[in-house]
């Protein structure tokens, strides 16, 4: 079985490199219908699917009202979708390939809920542009740690036949990376589990602190209806 892992390798990381070039400034600064939003991630994010989801849709219609009404995404405005939506669409897009939905939702409410629309200096932009000049900056790391377990890889099985080694090759490079990505999914997960739990904490302190409100709120209005009542009943006995 002749694999030319290499070659692939290098695929993946040009990929990679097509990827972070999503600029905010390559996104229409104009509010875009469905079709047009459906396009755009068609023709930016194709390189990322696999062959046999060539045919398929980058993101179709029904997923991304799906995302509105799980709260993943802001709902449109008038039917259209601004340059902030497309942005949150690009997240959605890369962490619904190893996340759950509440997994999303857990990560991207805050970021919705805070910086998306007016009323905010910092905006879904500006996170938006941070994290991908961030993350180009990361790319050569990322791709030496790739390089260095394909190394690894090939060093495994010195001693088979050589036309088992190859598959085996393969077979040790695919278990590598995927303790690699086990290990993050992991971390990742045990973050979101945190960011969930300050969050229901959060809520629950601000549940707790309005009902202590309305129950201060009830005992004045109580206390004023017997000052009141007292007056009146003063008021006719003086009568």
């Amino acid at each position: 079985m002749k694999i030319n892992t290499e070659e692939i390798l290098n695929e993946i990381i040009d990929k990679m490199q097509d990827v972070m070039k999503i600029r905010a400034n390559d996104i229409p600064n104009i509010d875009l219908y469905m079709d047009q939003v459906t396009t755009f991630m068609d023709e930016k994010l194709r390189s990322t699917v696999r062959k046999e989801e060539a045919q398929e849709n980058i993101l179709t219609k029904t997923m991304i009202n799906n995302y509105a009404k799980n709260d993943l995404l802001p709902p449109p405005v008038k039917k259209k979708y601004s340059r902030e939506h497309m942005m949150v669409l690009i997240f959605v897009y890369y962490f619904k390939s190893f996340l759950t939905i509440s997994d999303i939702q857990t990560l991207l409410n805050p970021i919705t809920e805070q910086y998306f629309g007016e009323g905010s200096e910092l905006k879904v932009s500006d996170i938006y542009e941070e994290i991908l000049k961030q993350g180009a900056a990361e790319l050569p790391k990322l791709e030496e740690d790739m390089r260095t377990t394909y190394e690894a890889a090939q060093k495994t099985f010195s001693e088979v036949d050589e036309d088992d080694a190859e598959y085996l090759r393969l077979f040790a490079y695919i278990c590598f990376l995927s303790y690699d990505v086990f290990v993050k999914k992991m971390l990742i997960e045990k973050l979101l589990d945190e960011v969930s739990e300050k969050r229901q904490n959060r809520e629950e302190a601000l549940k707790k602190e309005r009902e202590e409100q309305l129950r201060r709120e009830k005992e004045e209005q109580k206390r004023e209806k017997e000052v009141q009542k007292r007056e009146k009943k003063s008021k006719t006995v003086e009568k």
